[in-house]
């Protein structure tokens, strides 16, 4: 669920929010069953109501005042000064998300006048009363915010942002479940609530409970979704691991999307001169949005890099004749129809143009050796060659120094695929990385035994329990592996993996069609609980159901979604035969590298 403008810094003031074009760019949010711009705006409406409410206002972070809730568990610092100009300073990871929702004018509608990013420097000086921060809870930042808070001291009170690390922490259970509620108030009660694994459950209780204690107030709106289905991330540990193989998921891998925004080496994308021999080439990255609102992207995001070229290259014939209409054009009407057209042309033209660059830098990638090696040895694993015994590869990514990520994502999607690593392989493995005779702890450092015990308390880094591998059984019951793939015209989900179909997308399949009784002995082994729910509706807001109309379902990814899962269900919803429409909410968009990275302990 995204929108168009972005805050990006770089302004005069510190950091700048765009949106000249942000009713247009959000218009696909409106496509399909489910209108999701009326989230987007119920949101906007909340943060206008909140920048009204914060200027002199003593309720802290928002408690007790269901409008200013979600925005006060943000995190921030307020001063109490009524009726004076506000400066806003924003911890940069933040600048993304909130773009998705508002852009510059909105914030100044609401006497936000000044805008800066949080740095390890005191905030220049500005001449505003009240100033807001918007912070995640992080150690790093507080040295950062202290300083400027004893700046402040009179006029500023903190309230921090609890998330959930690998402790024991439920607060961003309680967000999700809250956040569902919301959900429900704008688009209705969803009657069925299915769920697999432990964060799931808790999830399904606390929404439960959240509806009991609300009981005085029913909803009146008629249901747009049939049914949730909670997907805990620990029911599926191996699908973030393996390298996505779609378009857009390569685009991920390899640059990375933060709030629907790629930044990419800029040379692809210089005007070539004739006879400037490459000079002056451009130093700045590349930055595009990357949405449904461009045609050409929403037809090829989900496609298998394979299938990319030809589409491209049918593409760009398409374009070339259009512009070669120009030569028949002959009346002023034939004339004044061709020049309607051309803007929409030309916009044609630069988006197969830069989608054309982003292809040949990903295939620069993907032709070479060590992708095809790194890709080999992960659908071994995931099609259950070799999972037991120390891999070849990952001993000579060690011995040659690879980056520590690229060789703990690869040992995890081993011990995933082995339902634990025998003990032996396990620690030869953490032998290697953190006590090899060449000075491998030089490279990756002390400070990755803790990486690791953090790996294992995820759950993908472990010794395998009474010897016994159940990968082969769930790989076969749920036609995990599927050896002919179709990349060009795929039949199955297991094109966006070339091969290997995504566990959490099979068992949103099968739920729908033919339901998850066909697999229990496999729902028994994956981890922690499956269950079903019910919301009653009242009379008159139960859904009859037209001949061949879709059902439409809402699923909720705990702990973050990777864009080939997203692809799958994308391509689940457009069969003929399938039956359900998928929405996606997530907690947040991953891949394997940003995943292990988020596990790895910094050094001090």
């Amino acid at each position: 669920m995204t929108a168009s403008a972005c805050l990006a810094s770089g302004n005069s003031e510190g950091v700048g929010l765009g949106g000249v074009k942000w009713n247009k760019m959000a218009a696909h949010l409106s496509y399909g069953r489910v209108n999701l711009n009326v989230l987007r705006e119920a949101v906007r409406r909340e943060l206008r109501e909140f920048l009204d409410k914060c200027a002199g206002s003593k309720v802290r972070d928002g408690a007790g005042d269901p409008a200013l809730e979600p925005w006060g568990r943000l995190g921030l610092i307020r001063s109490l000064t009524a009726g004076a100009p506000e400066a806003i300073v924003w911890d940069e990871y933040l600048t993304g998300p909130f773009g998705l929702i508002a852009q510059y004018s909105l914030l100044k509608e609401h006497e936000v006048e000044k805008m800066f990013t949080l740095k390890g420097s005191r905030l220049p000086a500005a001449d505003v009363k009240n100033i807001i921060f918007f912070v995640r809870p992080r150690l790093e930042l507080m040295d950062i915010i202290a300083e400027n808070v004893l700046r402040y001291l009179p006029e500023l009170m903190f309230g921090p942002e609890e998330e959930c690390y690998l402790e024991s922490d439920q607060t961003s259970l309680y967000h999700a479940a809250k956040g569902l509620m919301t959900l429900q108030a704008l688009y209705g009660t969803i009657p069925q609530i299915f769920g697999k694994g432990e964060c799931a459950r808790q999830v399904a209780n606390m929404m439960i409970r959240m509806k009991r204690e609300f009981t005085g107030s029913q909803n009146s709106i008629f249901p747009v979704f049939d049914n949730l289905l909670l997907l805990d991330r620990n029911v599926d540990l191996l699908t973030p691991l393996a390298t996505q193989l779609t378009y857009e998921g390569l685009i991920d891998e390899i640059y990375g999307i933060q709030n629907s925004y790629v930044k990419l080496p800029p040379e692809k994308f210089a005007p070539k001169k004739q006879g400037d021999g490459g000079k002056d080439l451009p130093t700045e990255a590349k930055k595009l949005q990357l949405n449904s609102a461009e045609e050409l992207y929403a037809e090829i995001r989900d496609k298998n890099f394979n299938a990319v070229g030809s589409v491209l290259s049918k593409k760009a014939k398409v374009i070339s004749a259009a512009f070669e209409e120009r030569h028949n054009a002959k009346t002023v009407g034939e004339i004044k129809q061709f020049v309607s057209q051309l803007p929409h042309m030309q916009a044609a033209r630069g988006s197969l143009a830069n989608h054309t660059s982003i292809a040949e830098l990903i295939k620069d990638v993907t032709t070479s050796e060590d992708f095809f090696d790194k890709l080999t040895v992960e659908q071994e694993f995931m099609s259950g060659i070799d999972t037991d015994k120390v891999n070849s590869y990952i001993e000579d990514c060690i011995a040659q120094k690879h980056p520590l990520i690229k060789v703990l994502r690869l040992v995890c999607l081993q011990s995933v695929c082995n339902s634990g690593l025998k003990q032996k392989v396990l620690d030869y493995y953490k032998r290697e990385i953190l006590q090899a005779k060449w000075l491998l702890l030089q490279t990756y450092g002390y400070e990755h035994i803790l990486t690791l015990s953090n790996l294992e308390k995820a759950g993908l880094l472990k010794p395998q329990a009474g010897g016994r591998n159940n990968y082969p059984t769930i790989r076969k019951t749920l036609r995990l592996w599927m050896d002919d793939v179709n990349e060009q015209n795929p039949t199955d989900i297991s094109y966006v993996y070339s091969g290997y179909a995504p566990l959490s997308v099979r068992l949103a399949q099968l739920l729908s069609r033919p339901g998850w009784r066909s697999i229990e002995e496999v729902l028994r082994i994956l981890p922690g609980p499956h269950f079903e729910e019910r919301q009653p509706l009242p009379t008159g807001l139960q859904k009859k159901r037209q001949p061949g109309e879709n059902r439409v379902a809402l699923i909720f990814f705990l702990g973050g979604v990777t864009f080939a899962e997203i692809a799958a269900l994308r391509f689940l919803s457009q069969l003929e035969d399938g039956g359900t429409e998928y929405v996606i909410a997530t907690t947040k968009l991953m891949n394997g590298a940003s995943w292990i990275e988020s596990l790895m302990e910094k050094p001090f």
